[in-house]
């Protein structure tokens, strides 16, 4: 069920602000990196935090600004070549943000993530207690993806940074994730065209929302307004708030502290528990369940536990214990969660009835496959998981 806030009751109950700026907004249209815009946001981002507002930074620009110095015009598509304009730019992206920091007197920490390190439980821990231990001393938190040694044919890669700011805001309860892009918000149509509008609320998810988002070709980053409508979507199901705004505008978070309505803002729609926040958006499953009609029926409507008799088929190598993505017949997923039995038992078990396990394998530890405890339905239930 929907939450029902104001704008301004979000930035006053919010403990944490994650600010997630995109490449467009740091990089100028000459390809070098725009420091007076830095500049700009780190005294908002410090302003706001003096009101006792905790604020971490998602910073996009690495590869830009690599390719900036380089004078390499168009976004490379080879591996080596990203990794170092990666590596190259998040040196300069740093010293530029160090040196904002430093005219007021806030420290900065540089923190570089790759998927892997959200999706195993004790890492993300571990990231969950670095965050807070560095807020807790009045550091800044600069995050940016380890584009340097993400690979994305092992998993390790967030895809864009609009999923990253989202899986950092999910390590916290009730966060306000701010997206500032080089577009006012949401539109219901081509924002380059005048017939089109800015969506100032987005309430509650319908169908057609995905539908209204028109994407921007650019030389310089990956993240487009579809990225965001996800990240916004991942967020708020776990029971934080979303902004999408302007980064262009001097004073964009000012704005946005002080309630007034800039951007597009999404409401959250539920609260989830922090496991389940991991379990739904961060880590990457080991394995897949196909399962049938019924068992998609009670798990998604009924919010019931997966047991083997709805099973019709089992993919990859898991122990038990491993995080599972649960799939239709469509192979659509609609569900993650910890699988009671590894892939080989379940193979055994898989289409049988709970009485039955006793004598398949010898012992029945568990009657289901994914308890529900364990489980968290997906939100967005149109992605589809390669069989």
């Amino acid at each position: 069920m929907m939450i029902s806030l104001s704008r301004q009751e979000i930035v006053r109950t919010a403990k944490l602000m994650v600010v997630k700026v995109g490449t467009n907004v740091l990089i100028t249209k000459d390809g070098r990196l725009n420091e007076e815009r830095i500049r700009q946001l780190i005294s908002e981002i410090c302003e706001i935090r003096k009101q006792g507002l905790s604020v971490i930074l998602v910073s996009s620009g690495a590869v830009g600004t690599g390719m900036g110095y380089l004078n390499v015009k168009r976004r490379p598509t080879e591996h080596p070549k990203l990794q170092a304009m990666a590596a190259i730019g998040q040196c300069k992206l740093m010293q530029v943000y160090e040196e904002a920091l430093s005219a007021h007197g806030v420290l900065a920490a540089q923190i570089l993530l790759t998927a892997g390190d959200l999706s195993r439980r004790q890492r993300y821990l571990n990231v969950r207690n670095t965050f807070r231990t560095l807020l807790d001393y009045g550091v800044l938190p600069i995050v940016n993806e380890n584009d340097t040694v993400s690979v994305e044919e092992l998993n390790s890669t967030f895809g864009d940074n609009d999923r990253l700011s989202c899986l950092v805001a999910n390590l916290f309860p009730e966060p306000l994730l701010v997206l500032l892009t080089d577009v006012d918000g949401l539109y219901d149509g081509n924002p380059a065209k005048a017939s089109s509008r800015l969506v100032p609320v987005v309430d509650h998810w319908t169908s057609d929302l995905m539908e209204m988002v028109a994407e921007k070709k650019s030389n310089r980053s990956k993240g487009g307004m579809s990225s965001k409508l996800k990240a916004a979507q991942m967020t708020t199901a776990s029971g934080g708030s979303v902004i999408i705004a302007n980064g262009d505008n001097p004073t964009v978070l000012s704005e946005i502290y002080s309630g007034l309505e800039t951007g597009t803002v999404f409401f959250p729609q539920k609260r989830l528990q922090a496991r389940k926040r991991w379990l739904g958006f961060a880590v990457v499953p080991k394995g897949t369940l196909t399962v049938d009609d019924g068992a998609v029926n009670v798990l998604v409507h009924k919010g019931k536990s997966l047991l083997p008799i709805g099973v019709v088929h089992c993919n990859g190598k898991f122990e038990k214990g491993d995080v599972v993505s649960i799939i239709d017949r469509n192979h659509t997923e609609i569900a993650r969660g910890l699988s009671n039995y590894s892939d080989r038992d379940v193979c055994l078990i898989r289409g049988r009835s709970s009485r039955e396990i006793r004598e398949i394998l010898g012992q029945c530890p568990y009657e289901e496959v994914v308890h529900s405890d364990n489980m968290q339905v997906c939100v967005d239930r149109s992605r589809h998981v390669a069989s």
